[in-house]
């Protein structure tokens, strides 16, 4: 199967509505070929992860949980602090929150590439360059 690269930049981007279309990509429904079970090879780069944005006081309220396993092993991160940190991580949680939890989610989300910045080592493949519309959450390409 020939795999596809998708360029996608989330500046000014509404975390769950972009979330909704990389996984969408990822999974291949923007294909008439889609069929759930089958893996199709499509690789996204988001760049510009560090320029999200969240609606309400989801800066503030919104928390990530992680735990151990043992006792005192809660580690609780607020958006905010997590943005500063690690900002790339806040749009892989949420794309892998939309996609299925099955034995493909984990390929699927190797192919998924994240950067701070405008720059990516991905040029050699050409990515096609997809905007995600605010409005009615769908994609246009060649943007």
């Amino acid at each position: 199967m020939k795999s596809n690269w998708v360029l996608i930049d989330a500046e000014n981007q509404t975390l769950g509505r972009l979330a909704t279309g990389i996984a969408q990509i990822l999974m291949g429904k923007n294909k008439p070929t889609y069929v759930p079970w089958r893996d199709e090879n499509n690789f996204v780069v988001c760049i510009n992860a560090d320029k999200i944005v969240v609606t309400g006081s989801k800066e503030t309220d919104k928390l990530y949980k992680r735990f151990s396993g043992y006792p005192s092993g809660l580690k609780i991160t607020s958006l905010n602090r997590m943005r500063k940190e690690h900002p790339e991580h806040i749009i892989h949680h949420a794309v892998s929150g939309m996609l299925p939890k099955n034995h493909l989610r984990d390929k699927r989300l190797k192919r998924f590439k994240i950067y701070t910045g405008s720059e990516h080592p991905h040029k050699a493949q050409s990515p096609v360059r997809i905007t995600i519309d605010e409005k009615l959450g769908n994609m246009k390409v060649g943007v």
